[in-house]
C-alpha cells in the first residue's frame, strides 16, 4: 500500500563517523539520533519536555550497543535504513561469517524505545547508558543560549547550573532521572523579576517537583559496572550491561516517564506504571501497533514529486522526498505534551560539530533555548499540518498556550489592569515571557528598576511590543474546526482572551495618551506595537491589523452564533491593512508609521500569508502583487531560508516558475548527512521552520482555498510531475495525479465537493 513512500527511505552502506552523521527515529514524543560508529551502535535520547531548572531541554542520555563476535567490523557489509513505511531504523551487518539484524523504534502507544537483535549464531551483547550530568556543571555565558531567559548574563552575577542527574543501576538494567529543584527555578527567577511577587501563589508552576528520566533494561541482562569515557569533546560514564550468555535473539527497553511528583517514591512509581502499561501485550503485537500507526499515518497524506523518474540528484525529487522526511520528523511527536521545537526539534547532537565555537557545550545544548517556544518559528511547523490533514498533531502547540492562559492574564491584571492575555513572542511554558526579553541582562535575580517605568513593558530591541503572533496560533484553531470539524471548544476561552487583550490594551493605552480610546473614526489605534520584530514602535502594524481581521472575519459557524455580534462589533473598530503608494504603485505598508527597523523580515505580505486577506481573484490581489515586486526596502527582506515566507508569498501569488525555484531550493537536500537536517547558518540542525514553511509552499502551490472554492494547480510548473493527497476545508480529501502537463486522475472525497474545484 506504501509503495510510493519507499523510494524515499534514506539507506546508508557506510558507517558514520560521528554523531553529526546520525539518522533520525523517533515514536510517541521522542527522538532518537542514531548511528553506526566503528562497529558501534550509539543513539541519543531525547524527550519532548525534558525541561530542568533552568528550562534548558536536555538530553535523556546515550546508548552504545556492541555485539561480539561483531557483524560491523572492519572489512564486511552494512546498511543502515530509515524505515518510513513502519517507523523504524533497520540495521544489518555481516564480517567474519557472522551476520546480525538490528531494529531501533519507539512504541506510538506508550514512551518506551526497543533495540531489537537477531543473528545467525549466538553473540554477546553489551549495552552501555552512557550520561556526562554526573555532577553540577557551571553555565558559562556561551551555553546561557541554552536556556534563553539567561541570555548574554554575567556567570558572576547570576550563577546558573545543570544539576546532576541521578543513578540507580541494578543487577538487571538502571534507572536514572533529573529532579528539578525547587530552590533554583527559572519560574520563582522570573516572577520577581517580572513584579509578579503579589501574585506568585496565584501563578501555575510546571516546574516545581518536576522530574523525568527513565529505565533501561533486558531479559538475560547482568550490571557489569562502571567505566569512564569521552565522546567528542564531553566526558561521560557509562554503566555497563551484558549478556548472561551469547543468544542469536536480544531485546533491550527504555521506558521514560516525566511528572511532576511530590515526592522521587511518585515518580518512580509512574515509570513503573509506564513499564507495566505493555504487560498484557506482546513485544510483536506492541511493533504491530506501531507499524499499523504509522501506515495509516502516510495514508492520510503525501505529496510525491516525479514519481515517473526517481532521480535521487534531482533537485526538484529531494524536495518531495524531504516534504515526507519533515513530516516524519513531526510525526514523531504525536503524543507529546510539548511542541516540536524548531531549532532542532528531538534531534540535536553535540554541538561543536554543528558550530566548532561551542566546544565548551555538552550534547544538551541547542541555540534559541529549550523551554521557551519562538512564536515566528513554531508557526511554521505547524501550518503544513493542516493541508496534511494531521490534525491530531496540534494540541501540544495550543495547549501551550491553554495551559498559561491563566498566567498571561494574571500579567496582564496586575501590569494594565484591564482584563485579556498578554503573550509575548518567547513565552516561557508556563505562559510568562522569558527573562532576556522583559528585561535584556537582567540583573542578580532581584527586583530591578524598569527602564522607563513601566512593569509591563518589555527592555528587548527585537520583540518590544510583539503581542500578536499568538493570534496566528488562534487562526489555527479556527481553521482545524475548518478543516475537520473538530471541536474546539476548549480554546474559546484562549481566542476570546487574547481578542479582549488587544481591544482593552489598546483603549488603554489611547486614552493615557490621547484622552480618548478610539481614534475619530471609531477605531483602535494600535500603538505601541510592531510589524514582526522588524519595523518597532509602530502604529496599526500590518501583522496586527491583519491577525485581527482574521480571525474576526470568519464564516458563520466558527465561533458560534452567541460570539457574533460581540465579534462584528470588535471588528468595526479594527484599521484597515495601511498601504503606500511607491513610484507609482500601491503597495501594502510594514504599519502607518514606526520609528525603528531592527531585523530583516517582510511583514507587508502577512495579508497574504498566514491571514489570507488577500490572494488569486481576492481583493487587493494587485497590492499584494506589487508588494512582493516593489516593497522590500533592503535585499535581505527576500531571503529564502528559516522562518522567511518568500517561496508561501510566491505560491499564493500564483508566480509559478519563482515558486517552483525557490521551493525546490528551500527543499533540497541539506550538507548534512541526513539530507533533512537542515540548519548549517541558520537557528540550529535541524531548523523545522526551514522545511515548515518549504511545505507550506508546496502545498499553497497544488491547492489554494478561499470559501468553499478549492482552487487546484494554482502555481504548478507544467514539467513536474506529481501525485498528491491533500485535506480542505469542511472534511474534504483531494487526491490527484498531474503528468506531462495533464491532470491524469481526480477524486474528491466527498464526492459533492468536487463541484467546488476550479482550474484558473
Amino acid at each position: 500500500m506504501l509503495d510510493w513512500l519507499k523510494p524515499y527511505h534514506i539507506v546508508w552502506t557506510t558507517q558514520s563517523a560521528h554523531a553529526g552523521e546520525s539518522m533520525p527515529c523517533g515514536g510517541h514524543d521522542i527522538g532518537l539520533n542514531v548511528w553506526v560508529e566503528n562497529g558501534e551502535l550509539l543513539f541519543y535520547i531525547d524527550r519532548s519536555g525534558s525541561f530542568d531548572e533552568n528550562h534548558q531541554m536536555l538530553k535523556l542520555g546515550r546508548v552504545r550497543a556492541r555485539l561480539e563476535p561483531n557483524p560491523f567490523g572492519a572489512g564486511g557489509t552494512f546498511r543502515q535504513e530509515l524505515n518510513l513505511s513502519e517507523g523504524c531504523i533497520d540495521l544489518a551487518g555481516a564480517c567474519g561469517g557472522v551476520s546480525a539484524a538490528l531494529r531501533v523504534w519507539v512504541e506510538v502507544e506508550r514512551p518506551v524505545i526497543h533495540l531489537d537483535v537477531t543473528s545467525s549464531q549466538p553473540l554477546a551483547l553489551e549495552v552501555c547508558y552512557e550520561n556526562w550530568r554526573t555532577q553540577d556543571h557551571p553555565l558559562s555565558q556561551a551555553e546561557r543560549m541554552a536556556c534563553l531567559s539567561f541570555l548574554g548574563t554575567d556567570p558572576q552575577k547570576i550563577p546558573l547550573f545543570t544539576y546532576a542527574d541521578t543513578f540507580a543501576p541494578a543487577s538487571d538494567g538502571i534507572t536514572w532521572y533529573h529532579r528539578n529543584r525547587n530552590d533554583d527555578l527559572v519560574f520563582d527567577k522570573e516572577v520577581t523579576q517580572q513584579h509578579l511577587d503579589s501574585v506568585r501563589g496565584q501563578l501555575w508552576n510546571p516546574q516545581r517537583d518536576y522530574t523525568f528520566g527513565g529505565r533501561l533494561s533486558g531479559a538475560g541482562l547482568t550490571y557489569g559496572g562502571r567505566r569512564e569515557g569521552q565522546y567528542q569533546v564531553t566526558p561521560f560514564t557509562a554503566w555497563v550491561f551484558r549478556s548472561a550468555q551469547p543468544a542469536s535473539a536480544h531485546s533491550v527497553e527504555i521506558a521514560l516517564h516525566a511528572a511532576q511528583a511530590a515526592e522521587t517514591a511518585d515518580w518512580l512509581a509512574g515509570l513503573r506504571e509506564v513499564e507495566l502499561a505493555g504487560a498484557g501485550l506482546s513485544v510483536e503485537a506492541r511493533w504491530q501497533r506501531s507499524r499499523d500507526w504509522w501506515a495509516a499515518f502516510w495514508e492520510r497524506s503525501w505529496i510525491v514529486l516525479q514519481p515517473q523518474n526517481p532521480d535521487p540528484a534531482d533537485r526538484v525529487w529531494q524536495s518531495g522526498r524531504n516534504y515526507q522526511l519533515f513530516r516524519y520528523l513531526m510525526g514523531c511527536n504525536a503524543a507529546g505534551r510539548y511542541p516540536t521545537k524548531f531549532n532542532g526539534g528531538l534531534w540535536t547532537y553535540d554541538p561543536h560539530l554543528v558550530l566548532p565555537k561551542y566546544t565548551m557545550a555538552t550534547p544538551d545544548f541547542r541555540q534559541w533555548g529549550g523551554g521557551s517556544f519562538t512564536a515566528q518559528n513554531q508557526r511554521l511547523l505547524y501550518w503544513p499540518l493542516l493541508r496534511s490533514g494531521d490534525f491530531d498533531l496540534f494540541a501540544a502547540q495550543f495547549d501551550l498556550y491553554r495551559n498559561g492562559l491563566a498566567n498571561a492574564e494574571l500579567r496582564t491584571q496586575v501590569y494594565w489592569g484591564h482584563a485579556g492575555a498578554c503573550f509575548t513572542e518567547h513565552p516561557e511554558v508556563f505562559g510568562l515571557p522569558i527573562g532576556d526579553i522583559y528585561q535584556h541582562l537582567w540583573g542578580g535575580g532581584g527586583v530591578q528598576p524598569r527602564p522607563n517605568g513601566e512593569p509591563g513593558w518589555l527592555d528587548n530591541q527585537w520583540v518590544e511590543d510583539e503581542y500578536d503572533t499568538v493570534l496566528e496560533f488562534c487562526l489555527m484553531i479556527l481553521e482545524c474546526e475548518r478543516y475537520a470539524g473538530q471541536d474546539i471548544r476548549g480554546y474559546l476561552a484562549l481566542i476570546e482572551s487574547c481578542l479582549a487583550f488587544f481591544d482593552q490594551h489598546y483603549r488603554w493605552e489611547r486614552l493615557r495618551r490621547k484622552g480618548a480610546e478610539l481614534d475619530e473614526n471609531g477605531r483602535l489605534e494600535l500603538f505601541p506595537s510592531t510589524a514582526c520584530e522588524t519595523y518597532k514602535r509602530a502604529t496599526n502594524s500590518i501583522t496586527t491589523v491583519a491577525a485581527l481581521r482574521a480571525l474576526l472575519e470568519r464564516p458563520a459557524g466558527s465561533p458560534g452564533e452567541e460570539r457574533r455580534a460581540a465579534w462584528q462589533a470588535l471588528l468595526a473598530t479594527i484599521p484597515e491593512l495601511p498601504k503606500v503608494e511607491k513610484d507609482g504603485h500601491v503597495l501594502f505598508a510594514p504599519a502607518e508609521s514606526w520609528e525603528r527597523r531592527s531585523n530583516i523580515e517582510f511583514p507587508q505580505l502577512y495579508p497574504l500569508f498566514p491571514y489570507g486577506l488577500t490572494g488569486l481573484d481576492r481583493p487587493d490581489y494587485e497590492v499584494a502583487l506589487n508588494t512582493w515586486r516593489y516593497g522590500a526596502e533592503i535585499p535581505e527582506q527576500r531571503w529564502n531560508i528559516c522562518w522567511h515566507q518568500d517561496p508561501i508569498f510566491c505560491a499564493r501569488l500564483g508566480l509559478a516558475e519563482e515558486a517552483a525555484d525557490l521551493t525546490s531550493a528551500r527543499m533540497a537536500d541539506a550538507p548534512t548527512r541526513f539530507p533533512a537536517f537542515w540548519g548549517v547558518g541558520h537557528d540550529w540542525i535541524p531548523d523545522l521552520d526551514h522545511p515548515g514553511a518549504g511545505g507550506v509552499a508546496m502545498q499553497e502551490m497544488l491547492m489554494q482555498t478561499s470559501g468553499r472554492e478549492i482552487r487546484l494547480l494554482p502555481a504548478w510548473p507544467k514539467n513536474w510531475d506529481v501525485s498528491f493527497r491533500l485535506h480542505a476545508p469542511y472534511q474534504t480529501v483531494v487526491e490527484g495525479e498531474y503528468r506531462g502537463g495533464q491532470m491524469v486522475s481526480l477524486r474528491v472525497t466527498p464526492p459533492e465537493r468536487a463541484l467546488d474545484v476550479i482550474f484558473k
